[in-house]
């Protein structure tokens, strides 16, 4: 006789059937793969705690799996030609998007594998709850009536091609489940089904018809002590729940505490960091630990989130069109890449070398290009080489359209010839599961020819990484005590602790959301879950019974407050009163090492005094640094702390400087003086701004190709040749008498006290008399006051006057603005330049004295090594100054200096 499936069989007796191994015939289906997990561990405790050394593997398995084992048992029997092939989830997707896309409302969609993700839903969905007659309505809104067309075509390729899918199996096994080929249980336990589809239903009793006893069976449940515990925020739960399960972990090891989170996805990342810190502080610390973690998230992460799949597809996205640069420094700092560790410094110099010379977005050509001009050879020379070979490769076998299973092979021949995954590195246990993993989406995807046209390129890389996108994944690990769940993985599992958080009124229950592309009212007749509030809360509340007795120790938790929202209890929770808490506090890692150390401190604020003869870099900066902040100086010229350059879209200040300057510089070199200024004519003046455009583009150029090309190379041309013309303009007016342009980015050695620094001059002026004048191009000159005092704001200029022109008589900034053209200046005379109270305070020649002792005295500090954190005023010194992090200036001032863009200079 076969019992209904309303027949229940308590765990207990479940367990003894089970105990009769293959002879006993039974097996015993789950909703889901974690319960049966679960299930599987319980039984096996169970068997143990009899004193069973050995025991028969129980038949436990998910839902999908048993349907899947019954297609499979007919597909190798005298049925398997008859039956149509399983397509795999990426194969149904890919067939579901070419529908669409084919289609009349495909060409304005706009997220085109999103919504092929939805259509498969909600075929899935029209299967399990049998809504397909709803479709043949005359009343179906647009999306309703798109989606009709496309399952017409979706039904049309499967029986052409001899293709079923996970929505049809179930239905085509109930078809064939009276056939002596099909294997079927003698007794099929349905643990913790809280819902059946009309579908599984179907199966079900089409299997009892076929001989076979289905019984149900579930958790008994358990008297629970129960808490409703109300938390600041999400974060003060994750935190509170963290030491609560140390806490229950550290009275009983033994114990079974499970963690069941509504919104796992969204807050997995700071529960992983939470739970790390607070049950396993160890594992924070770097370095490799092999100690299994007390706790496991239920919720993998996208393959492509897993460093060694994110270097494979950024190798496959840089033998593309092209790639951003801040992912090509990624890969091309990856360890997974050939001698990924064995050149990683000089991989690393190379890096700060090309974010100072490439665009935002790069190829690889580019790349190969500006590698040569790094000498990327004395860097990484393996890399180099790598590259090119993929160069070489991508140009002989990356353009043709290919069927999916032919890009896989060509897609395995490119990692491997970037020497991926490098074979000098040995994986760990996490990285070697983690390429096992890569690898099956890659057949998974040569797959896809069954339902693909051939691709380009592009596509197939696009779809690759979908694919992987796709994937979640999570490498395996010891069982855990603490299981951190999703809500419906959590469905019919018992624990001897249970933490529920997240339990707001705006999360719990869950708001309905019907699939769009199913008429919402056959959703609602059907009590498809999810679909209407009716059908959600209900299948809420049922769950919520299911938590209170699915352990001894029940806590509920929920957030006041989001951000400024308050929020309120889960209307599910109003019957418990809210209830205290107390945990112990369990210090930080970091915390317990600084408790233990013994601290000394000493006042340190005079480094190593300079080597005699040691090369320095930053040339007139080194002064400009040291009067600023005698810290920021030591750091960016002895420690080269600097931080990384950003590439950057189009010209920044700095290079629209050297623009101007070297415009400049060329029509100077050809005028030679004012005389020749006001005897060339127009046409020849034009012609001569045209070519000194030309050629200050092309030098430009060498170093940013793609930025000064095309139409923006000429605009930029036309506005130095304006710039220019406008400057000449105004000295050739405000200039009346004659004067000779001695020097014109003129190299120089700088000897100042101890140092000999290396600088360029402007431009040097001589007048009839022999006086000079030094002259720096500014786009936005500051005041004469920054020249002076005895921390100067830009003493450059004195620099050059004491150390290469003393006897100079003066001293300018010309400012080259549209509309605002002038000289600021100091002078031992007010007629040199056209400026108003040039004349210093002390006197021409006290105040060259003083630059002369100041300029020393600041030269002397650094050789000498004073590095006291001083800056000359913290809020504008500091501003936009990167070393913070390295002074911690902010500490000092008790208060983060505030951020303002300053000037930019030419």
């Amino acid at each position: 006789m076969s019992r209904d499936t309303n027949a229940a069989l308590s765990k207990a007796q479940l367990f003894a059937c089970l105990a009769q191994g293959l002879a006993g015939g039974v097996t015993v289906v789950t909703p889901n793969r974690r319960l049966a997990q679960a299930l599987a561990r319980e039984f096996d405790a169970a068997q143990a705690a009899q004193g069973r050394s050995a025991w028969e593997t129980a038949d436990i398995l998910p839902y999908c799996a048993f349907v899947e084992r019954c297609y499979e048992d007919a597909l190798y029997s005298e049925l398997a030609s008859g039956l149509p092939v399983l397509l795999t989830p990426a194969q149904e997707l890919a067939l579901w998007e070419d529908i669409i896309r084919r289609s009349d409302a495909g060409g304005a969609l706009l997220a085109l594998p999103e919504t092929a993700a939805l259509a498969a839903d909600a075929w899935k969905t029209a299967h399990a709850w049998r809504l397909l007659d709803s479709l043949r309505s005359d009343q179906l809104n647009e999306d309703a009536r798109a989606f009709r067309g496309w399952c017409a075509q979706y039904s049309l390729r499967c029986e052409r091609d001899g293709h079923t899918d996970t929505a049809l199996l179930p239905d085509l096994v109930a078809a064939r489940v009276n056939g002596s080929e099909m294997r079927k249980p003698k007794l099929l336990a349905l643990y913790g089904f809280d819902i059946r589809t009309q579908q599984q239903q179907a199966l079900f009793e089409a299997l009892q018809a076929a001989g076979t006893e289905v019984v149900a069976s579930a958790q008994a449940g358990r008297e629970a002590s129960v808490l409703r515990l109300a938390c600041v925020d999400a974060r003060d739960e994750i935190s509170r729940a963290a030491a609560w399960a140390r806490a229950r972990l550290e009275t009983d090891p033994r114990a079974s505490i499970g963690i069941v989170v509504p919104d796992l996805a969204k807050h997995r990342n700071a529960l992983m960091r939470k739970f790390r810190t607070v049950m396993a502080p160890a594992s924070m610390l770097p370095g490799l630990n092999q100690d299994p973690l007390p706790f496991n998230v239920s919720l993998g992460q996208a393959l492509t989130g897993y460093p060694l799949a994110q270097a494979a597809c950024l190798i496959l996205e840089l033998a593309g069109r092209e790639i951003e640069f801040g992912r090509a420094s990624l890969l091309l700092r990856s360890p997974f890449i050939a001698a990924g560790e064995a050149e990683a410094a000089g991989r690393a110099r190379l890096d700060l070398e090309l974010r100072r010379r490439a665009e935002p977005a790069i190829t690889l050509e580019r790349l190969l290009h500006i590698l040569d001009a790094a000498g990327a050879g004395a860097y990484a020379p393996e890399l180099e080489q790598r590259l090119r070979q993929l160069a070489e490769f991508r140009k002989s076998g990356l353009f043709a359209a290919r069927a999916p299973s032919a890009w896989a092979r060509a897609i395995t021949d490119a990692l491997k010839l970037m020497g991926f995954p490098d074979k000098g590195r040995s994986l760990d246990s996490a990285e070697y599961q983690t390429l096992k993993k890569w690898h099956e989406v890659i057949a998974g995807f040569a797959m896809l020819d069954r339902v693909s046209a051939k691709l380009g390129y592009v596509e197939a890389i696009e779809r690759l990484r979908r694919l992987a996108a796709q994937t979640l994944f999570q490498p395996e690990a010891p069982a855990a005590p603490v299981q951190i769940l999703g809500v419906l993985e959590s469905a019919g599992i018992e624990f001897d602790h249970l933490w529920v958080m997240g339990l707001s009124g705006d999360a719990w229950p869950i708001h309905p959301r019907p699939n769009p592309f199913l008429p919402l009212q056959a959703q609602r007749q059907a009590r498809v879950p999810e679909a209407s509030i009716e059908a959600t809360l209900a299948l809420d509340a049922a769950i919520t019974r299911g938590w209170l007795a699915a352990a001894g120790e029940v806590v509920l938790s929920h957030p006041e407050a989001e951000g400024e929202r308050k929020l309120l209890p889960s209307p599910l929770l109003r019957d418990l009163p809210p209830a205290v808490l107390r945990l112990p506090e369990y210090p930080r890692h970091r915390d317990l090492i600084h408790a233990a150390a013994t601290i000394e401190s000493m006042e340190d604020t005079v480094a190593p005094p300079l080597a005699a003869g040691a090369a320095l870099t930053g040339g007139t900066s080194v002064i400009t640094d040291q009067s600023a902040c005698p810290l920021r100086a030591f750091a960016l010229h002895r420690l080269d702390a600097s931080s990384p350059a950003a590439p950057h879209a189009g010209l920044d200040a700095m290079e629209r400087g050297i623009l101007v300057h070297r415009v400049l510089a060329g029509a100077w070199n050809q005028l030679k003086t004012k005389t020749g200024l006001d005897a060339i004519g127009e046409r020849e003046l034009e012609a001569l701004l045209a070519r000194s455009a030309e050629e200050a583009v092309t030098r430009v150029k060498r170093d940013r190709p793609a930025t000064l090309a095309g139409r923006f190379a000429e605009v930029e041309k036309g506005r130095l040749a304006r710039l220019a013309r406008a400057w000449l303009e105004m000295e050739r007016e405000a200039r009346g008498d004659d004067f000779t342009v001695a020097a014109v980015e003129d190299k120089r050695s700088l000897a100042i006290g101890p140092l000999t620094l290396r600088g360029k001059l402007d431009r040097v002026d001589e007048l009839e008399d022999g006086r000079r004048i030094v002259i720096d191009y500014k786009s936005t000159a500051g005041p004469a006051s920054a020249w002076l005092g005895e921390r100067p704001d830009a003493p450059q200029l004195p620099l050059y006057l004491i150390a290469t022109e003393p006897a100079a008589a003066a001293i300018a900034f010309a400012q080259v603005k549209a509309g605002d053209m002038k000289f600021l200046a100091l002078a031992a005379d007010e007629t040199l330049l056209p400026v108003r109270k040039s004349l210093p305070e002390l006197g021409w020649d006290a105040q060259v004295a003083e630059w002369r002792r100041v300029l020393t005295r600041l030269a002397a500090q650094f050789a000498a090594g004073e590095a006291a954190v001083q800056p000359k005023n913290p809020r504008t010194t500091c501003r936009n100054c990167d070393l913070q992090p390295l002074c911690r200036i902010h500490e000092r001032l008790g208060a983060p200096v505030p951020e303002q863009d300053g000037d930019d200079e030419s």
